[in-house]
């Protein structure tokens, strides 16, 4: 088994996904990006393909990201996300259910597969290895966004919250942290499009340390760190 470790990162887009990338390359870390292209600029990464309204397709992610580089992952990032804009901008509930259905299995059903896949090969790696999975999340599990664009999205945001803290509870004993990553203004306030590729870079390479400060749900500011907002 090789010694060196791994990072499975899956909606790798040219800001968030792509920093986070660099920055565990930097850190020594074999390096696999997941996205609709199936392409990447980082020196030695493995590129792979993935349609995340399809959660049956991530398994197989994991079995070639062990079989490349001859250890699973031990720290997978879950980027992708979605959303459908309603096609009445008066009524927030056009949103065809089979839209909802579509983005939902992205924002939801295809992270909480990928986690799934994340603790079946942490638990062939060995015990002092740190095992991290950070999904990208948002202010929408504890604020309602008054934006009738961003329901599928909110929506997809506040059920993996939940299930990420959960897991985060259940598993910690055996090492095994999940986080909810949270990019604010200074203020607390919802980032929107103003998210930080670097910020989340920095950020998730700490989460990966395990230093204990941090809880599941982790609000960061860039620059600060982690910061607890009421």
């Amino acid at each position: 088994m090789s010694t060196t470790p791994v990072i499975l990162i899956l909606g790798a887009g040219p800001r968030i996904g792509h920093s986070v990338a660099t920055k565990f390359a930097s850190k020594g870390y074999e390096v696999a990006v997941v996205s609709r292209k199936g392409s990447t600029t980082i020196t030695g990464a493995l590129a792979l393909t993935a349609d995340f309204t399809t959660p049956t397709s991530i398994p197989a992610l994991f079995s070639t990201v062990k079989d490349h580089f001859g250890a699973a992952p031990s720290v997978i990032v879950y980027n992708a996300a979605a959303l459908t804009p309603p096609s009445d901008k008066d009524s927030v509930l056009s949103v065809a259910s089979e839209s909802v259905d579509k983005d939902l299995n992205v924002n939801v059903v295809s992270a909480y597969v990928t986690a799934q896949e994340a603790v079946k090969g942490w638990e062939t790696l060995p015990k002092e290895v740190k095992k991290t999975f950070v999904y990208t999340g948002n202010i929408a599990n504890v604020a309602i966004l008054p934006l009738p664009m961003f329901l599928t999205l909110g929506m997809g945001k506040a059920a993996s919250a939940y299930w990420v803290g959960t897991a985060d509870a259940a598993y910690k004993d055996k090492g095994y942290r999940f986080f909810y990553a949270d990019e604010r203004h200074e203020d607390g306030k919802f980032k929107g499009m103003a998210l930080d590729g670097d910020a989340h870079a920095e950020f998730y390479a700490q989460l990966a340390e395990h230093d204990g400060s941090v809880p599941w749900q982790a609000t960061f500011v860039k620059g600060k760190g982690y910061v607890q907002f009421k």
